[in-house]
């Protein structure tokens, strides 16, 4: 609190005096309501420190004793409850049984005495044969079969309980990843060029488990792989022989890249030195294998997706649109990069309405799960969107090409978040030039194609 030298009304007085301002609620007190209102805030003080306290008393006292923990607590009751509900069923059970029991035992001593005289009065007689003895031999044996199990009396477990189950639920937050907006450039950043240490507006990318790089680099006619750390691409032979490929996977099973080409209208196959068409007279952009191997391919003249058995001589099957190009939630407008989740729902950047449109199984529309609200630099918006790639969490990682940036979205919000990027467009390590392809690796770091920049950054995330 600092010292005024004009005198001005006390906000506890009457009267015009000489005060003295509290930073923390902007009144003005004189000097006799300013001790009172120190005093105020050193009792207020007291009780934060009290309750601080107590807090930190309680803290010791489960650490010394977990046992006092409320859901131990509630667990112990529920035990307690649950063994009684058992005991007293079993009470119950044992009360039948012992009735019975003694039911069967009078039945039987009446059979059994009838079954006496009988033999006694055989034995006085003593003119038996074979079948009289046969026959009290069955007799006797059949009342020690009903004694010994009784047919009319058994145990039956129910297959409903009539304890309730408990189980402890164990809710995760969500982790919103966070990654250091000073990249490091893994791949290219020497310029526009032909060169092994060069790309020319690369587009679709893949890192696979060893962290190696997987490109199409567009302008060059080539995809190219990166292996981790490395300082320049390895020379080839028939993979630089391609016509603007535009995006590209890797088939783990067949241990196989598929890359579509654009302007040459198909997707191939490279595995082993070796070139096989998979698809062909077909528009191409983007590419995504789920987990049954089916391969996903966009088609941005006829503004569709759709997916393909690999090997089948098919005409594959229309999983997203398939209607001439609009803004309806049953078309799309020049669709490009896409992703299939797990449920096998796509993920389609629809670039010319700029959104993310999301196509569940079987699906006849879309749904609008990021952008959509025209070409801009809000928070809800977005600009020619690229890559997409969703999280466990089902976050969406979108690259905002013309915001020079990427986007975070929560299917369902309004608005999504810039997770790198947006400072603008450059070279700088903290910048990108219109970003096409995304991937992560297994750490969660993030890689991005900086396409106008020629180059691939890695962004590390911060654990």
């Amino acid at each position: 609190m600092a010292m005024a030298k004009t005198k001005t009304q006390c906000s506890e007085g009457n009267k015009k005096e000489i005060t003295y301002p509290c930073k923390g609620c902007s009144k003005e007190f004189c000097l006799i309501h300013l001790t009172g209102h120190q005093q105020i805030l050193h009792e207020e003080l007291n009780h934060i420190i009290n309750d601080y306290d107590q807090f930190k008393e309680r803290i010791n006292e489960q650490k010394q004793n977990p046992q006092n923990d409320l859901l131990i607590e509630q667990i112990n009751q529920w035990e307690r409850i649950s063994i009684e509900k058992i005991q007293q069923k079993a009470k119950e059970s044992k009360e039948i049984v012992i009735k019975h029991s003694q039911t069967l035992i009078n039945d039987t001593e009446i059979k059994f005495n009838y079954l006496t005289e009988q033999i006694k009065q055989t034995n006085r007689e003593d003119e038996f044969n074979e079948i009289d003895l046969n026959y009290l031999r069955n007799q006797l044996m059949e009342i020690i079969q009903e004694f010994n199990n009784p047919s009319n009396i058994s145990l039956e477990q129910g297959s409903k309980s009539f304890i309730n189950e408990i189980s402890i639920l164990l809710l995760e937050k969500p982790k919103f990843n966070k990654w250091n907006q000073n990249t490091i450039t893994v791949a290219g950043g020497n310029g526009q060029g032909q060169q092994l240490n060069q790309l020319y507006y690369p587009h679709g990318i893949l890192i696979d488990k060893k962290k190696n790089i997987f490109i199409a680099d567009n302008e060059n006619n080539r995809a190219v792989e990166w292996k981790c750390n490395a300082k320049k691409a390895p020379g080839s032979s028939g993979v630089d022989q391609l016509n603007c490929p535009t995006d590209v996977i890797v088939d783990q099973q067949s241990h196989s890249i598929i890359i579509a080409e654009r302007d040459n209208r198909r997707v191939i196959r490279w595995m082993n030195e070796k070139q096989q068409v998979l698809i062909e007279n077909i528009d191409y952009w983007g590419l995504a294998m789920d987990k049954n191997e089916f391969l996903y391919v966009s088609d941005w003249k006829k503004n569709e997706v759709r997916r393909w058995k690999i090997e089948e001589n098919n005409v594959g099957i229309i999983v997203a649109s398939g209607n001439e190009e609009g803004d309806q939630l049953n078309q799309l407008n020049y669709p490009g990069f896409i992703f299939v989740d797990e449920d096998q729902s796509v993920y389609v950047s629809d670039i010319d309405n700029h959104g993310m449109m999301k196509w569940n199984t079987d699906a006849e529309e879309g749904i609008i799960v990021a952008g959509g609200n025209g070409q801009g630099r809000n928070l809800n918006q977005l600009f020619s969107p690229q890559g997409v790639i969703v999280d466990h969490l089902g976050q969406i990682y979108v690259a905002d090409f013309e915001n020079d940036r990427i986007m975070r979205w929560c299917e369902g919000k309004e608005e999504g978040e810039i997770v790198v990027g947006g400072n603008g467009r450059g070279n700088q390590s903290n910048q990108l030039n219109c970003p096409t392809g995304l991937s992560f690796d297994d750490e969660g770091n993030l890689y991005v194609v900086d396409c106008w920049n020629h180059r691939i950054q890695k962004f590390e995330i911060i654990l």
